[in-house]
Formats: structure tokens, sequence, C-alpha cells
């Protein structure tokens, strides 16, 4: 039986309509597929991307809470006029040393990094110059610098308030030295090499973490932070 020319053009629209189908659903499958192989390859470039290597630090130009040959070191750069540093000064760094220095597992390192104003770097001139007469009595100065920090604003970190805060302080240190270093500008080498290590390595504030060489950007969030230690005492 033969169709009307009406009924075959109905059939053949719903042939082309089917065709028409089945072509996008082709399309779609090929754009799927090709979505899945750029994912995949992008994903193999990552994990086959070679990890950055942790950099230098010149830990011997810095203050060293805990045990030097500790499998863990942390540094932080910091400047004394900074108030997050003097944040985590009180209620970071404690942490840390109760759970990682003093259980040998971390060493804790200060480097600085003078952003904030002119005194920053007589203040660092200050820490760098108490260092080298006696490391134990460093950490009393940045316990103290920092429960006795200024306006941020206002320059306070004089040699003579600084000299005064160390005296104040009974710290085991030689108080006419310290004013001499701070004047002479003593150590300047040791916190001009410290900031330039920041600006090579992209600090763009403090405190900034370097743990085992490798930038740590999240210094207020202890659980990442305990995190990223386990990590580096597994050496990874």
């Amino acid at each position: 039986m033969e169709l009307k020319p009406t009924a075959k053009k109905s059939v053949y629209k719903e042939l082309r309509k089917q065709e028409k189908l089945k072509e996008k659903a082709r399309m779609r499958m090929i754009m799927w597929i090709t979505a899945a192989c750029v994912v995949a390859l992008i994903a193999i470039a990552i994990i086959a991307m070679p990890k950055a290597a942790p950099v230098e630090m010149p830990y011997e130009s810095m203050p060293v809470l805990g045990k030097p040959d500790a499998p863990v070191k942390i540094v932080e750069l910091g400047d004394y006029k900074c108030p997050s540093c003097q944040v985590f000064s009180q209620q970071i760094e404690p942490k840390l040393k109760k759970d990682f220095v003093d259980t040998g597992i971390a060493s804790f390192h200060f480097m600085n990094y003078t952003i904030i104003g002119p005194d920053s770097n007589t203040a660092a001139l200050a820490g760098q110059s108490i260092f080298h007469q006696n490391n134990e009595a460093y950490w009393k100065f940045y316990d103290a610098i920092y429960k006795n920090q200024g306006d941020e604003r206002t320059p306070w970190a004089t040699s003579a308030f600084l000299t005064d805060l160390a005296r104040n302080e009974k710290l085991p240190i030689d108080y006419d030295k310290l004013k001499q270093d701070i004047e002479n500008k003593t150590y300047q080498n040791e916190v001009d090499a410290h900031n330039s290590f920041a600006s090579r390595n992209r600090v763009t504030g403090t405190p900034t973490l370097f743990i085992n060489g490798k930038k740590f950007d999240e210094a207020f969030d202890y659980n990442k932070l305990k995190a990223a230690i386990e990590q580096a005492q597994k050496g990874e």
C-alpha cells in the first residue's frame, strides 16, 4: 500500500527528528569524553609536577627555642611592632611550645621582617643583639616586647625603650652592649638578610611561617598548623 504524500512527509520529518536527536546524543557523548580526558590530563600533570623544593633557611642567624636538631624546624617571620604578631606570640606560640617544642618534635625560630615602620628595624637590632649574647634571654625578650608593644602607628621602639625593657626584665645580658649594638647597628647585615629572604620568597605579611623550609600562610589556624607539622615530621 502506497503512502499518501502527506503521510510520506510526516514519516520523513519523524526520521529527520530521530536522526537529529541521535546526532545531538553523539555530540554530547563526544563532549563528555573530551572533558573527561582534559580533566584526566590535568590531574596527571599535577601529580607529575615536581614539588617545590624547600628553601634554605639561615638558621644560624636566628634565635632558636628547643633542640636545634629537632626533625621539624618552624620559622616565624615577624615584626615586633605587628599587632598580629603580638596575638601569635600570646596565643599560638605557647601551644606550639607545649605540643611540639617541649616534646622534641620541633624547634622554633624567629626571623625579622621589618615592614611596619623605621623603629621595626631598631627593635630587630635589639633582638639580634640579645640573641647573640644569650639565646635563652632572647625568648624572654620575645615575650616581653610583645606584652609591652606600643601602637603600630607610633615610633615607640627606641634604643632607650628597648634597653630599659631588657633591664626591667632582668635579662642576663650586658645592657651597655645592647645599647651600643642598637645604636651602632651591629647586626644590621643580619636584619637586611632576613628582609631579603622574605622578599625573595614572596612573604607578604607577618606573621608568616616556614615549616622545614616550606612556606605556611595560615599561622592562626592551629589545626592546619598541627597537620602541617605532623606531615613534616613524616618527611612529607
